[in-house]
């Protein structure tokens, strides 16, 4: 991408309420030359042009901020992260936010890792676990402000892998599309088992694209039973 191409990023993350500072904006320049150097060794990612990049990946998880609002300061899991998104660019946008990063596939690990060494960013921590594994570890059950996740599974699967890791009072967002409103009517049970309540519905439209994305955000106003997650591989075998 050239100089101007940077240009209309910045702009364009300034339109979706995230101003970017130049060193930002160098900071994703680094990221897309990683994401585009390992993405020839390894299946990174499906999206290889840089443009589209900047679009499906950088900005999509800027959006989120439309509905998480600040995060500096805040804990953050990102589940099933793959090449970093959305947690990568918020801990960008954001560099107080406190990030782990989880991903079972032990490539995809190395490369978060040379992505967090090159832009020099601290409190990142990369699990090459299961999210139902983590969500039994003390260490992690219930301790995140907010978990997230984006095209990793239906809603029924995630709301068992994000509300265990969220500590009352914290949130988890997954990224949907078109097919979200059935999703959610389907997870209802789900989510009142597992200490959620009513979950919120936002859309945004990136820049140049036609259909709608949506945010589903669950707000964790109970423990979740000791029983769940289940262990590894029910959830999304057979949902609640």
């Amino acid at each position: 991408m050239t100089d101007s191409d940077w240009v209309q990023f910045g702009q364009e993350a300034e339109a979706l309420g995230t101003p970017l500072q130049p060193e930002q904006i160098a900071q994703f320049r680094q990221y897309e030359a990683l994401l585009l150097d390992w993405n020839e060794r390894m299946n990174l990612t499906a999206v290889r042009q840089p443009a589209d990049i900047r679009l499906r990946h950088f900005l999509d998880s800027l959006s989120c901020v439309q509905v998480m609002g600040e995060l500096n300061g805040r804990s953050l899991i990102d589940v099933g992260t793959g090449a970093g998104f959305p947690g990568l660019p918020l801990k960008i946008l954001f560099p107080q936010l406190r990030l782990t990063l989880v991903e079972s596939v032990t490539k995809k690990g190395q490369f978060l890792q040379a992505v967090v060494d090159e832009l020099g960013l601290d409190h990142v921590t990369i699990l090459a676990e299961r999210a139902e594994a983590l969500g039994q570890q003390p260490q992690h059950r219930q301790q995140y402000d907010w978990a997230v996740a984006r095209a990793v599974a239906e809603l029924r699967v995630l709301v068992e892998y994000l509300l265990p890791l969220c500590r009352v009072g914290g949130q988890m967002l997954a990224q949907k599309g078109e097919g979200v409103h059935a999703e959610v009517e389907s997870a209802r049970s789900a989510i009142a088992l597992l200490g959620g309540a009513e979950p919120k519905l936002a859309s945004v439209t990136l820049p140049g694209r036609e259909q709608l994305h949506f945010f589903v955000t669950i707000l964790k106003v109970g423990e979740t039973p000791a029983a769940y997650p289940r262990r590894v591989g029910v959830p999304g075998k057979r949902p609640l």
